[in-house]
């Protein structure tokens, strides 16, 4: 029975493993993959010969775990707020309107940033002017957008981990509960000693995977809602978007392959370190 997930996992997770040979290859398409002539590490210099390489990987680690530390709090919190909320249709009305922006995509999204942060017919400009304020170039100004990317992942996000969350809490026995109430309990010491704790092996899951891909930013974040403004690149450029960039002007396949290469073996270092700590912190919490 397992023969077609075998199957599956073969082509599309390991058969593609050894395109990483582009990474050291000087690709043309005359030769193709394996006759092309090797490089070395040649395509790996794009990434950290430039000026650019410091600045992309700092937005890149730092617009990542901003994600993770605000995704986990909030989403947790989103989840315990769902679960106290006695209305089970009200419960489900703001789950529904939480988890929708996690279907749209990040074209949808971008044109609703624009419809707010455009300079002339923006609703955010025109609210300004109305209170007497002159009107901001969002897409000019990069102070602003630190907040505004963050704020864009987390409205698009918790709702749907919130909902991951909501799920561990139901599963939660009530008995433990009605203990708590029995002994005196307040709502908040239950929230704090049975439910934060329940939750803990699915925050530390969560929480690992996400550290694995520290080193990969969602291109349609950064590329659509900034509208790759060139102007906003010091505060919007990550590794990604770089790469395409760079892929786009110069059509250099073996530095997109590197990056890749890169990022994956970073990503996979990180995973090993993270479940190491969470090892030596608490064996029977770790990952594998």
């Amino acid at each position: 029975m397992a023969l077609p997930a075998i199957i599956f996992l073969i082509i599309f997770n390991y058969l593609p493993m050894f395109g990483v040979v582009l990474a050291f290859k000087q690709y043309n398409y005359t030769d193709g993959i394996f006759a092309s002539p090797w490089s070395g590490f040649e395509n790996f210099k794009f990434l950290f010969a430039t000026s650019d390489a410091w600045n992309i990987t700092r937005n890149t680690l730092l617009y990542n775990a901003l994600f993770i530390v605000l995704g986990l709090i909030l989403s947790v919190a989103l989840a315990i707020v769902f679960n106290e909320i006695k209305s089970r249709f009200m419960s489900r009305m703001y789950q529904v309107l939480t988890i929708m922006p996690y279907f749209l995509s990040w074209v949808v999204a971008g044109f609703i940033f624009y419809a707010f942060l455009n300079v002339d017919k923006g609703y955010l400009n025109s609210l300004l002017q109305s209170l007497g304020f002159d009107p901001i170039a969002w897409y000019s100004e990069t102070k602003y957008w630190p907040y505004i990317l963050v704020f864009a992942h987390l409205w698009k996000s918790i709702g749907y981990t919130s909902v991951i969350y909501l799920a561990s809490i139901m599963s939660i026995s009530s008995e433990y509960y009605e203990a708590a109430v029995i002994d005196g309990a307040s709502k908040w010491k239950q929230i704090w000693h049975i439910t934060i704790p329940a939750l803990k092996p699915m925050m530390i899951i969560l929480t690992i995977l996400a550290i694995g891909k520290i080193f990969y930013a969602d291109f349609g974040l950064f590329f659509q809602v900034p509208r790759d403004s060139g102007q906003l690149y010091e505060v919007t450029q990550v590794i990604d978007t770089y790469v395409y960039n760079g892929l786009k002007t110069l059509g250099n396949i073996g530095m997109s392959a590197a990056a890749n290469f890169y990022q994956s073996i970073i990503g996979f270092v990180l995973v090993l370190v993270s479940n190491l700590v969470v090892r030596k912190i608490d064996k029977e919490q770790a990952l594998f």
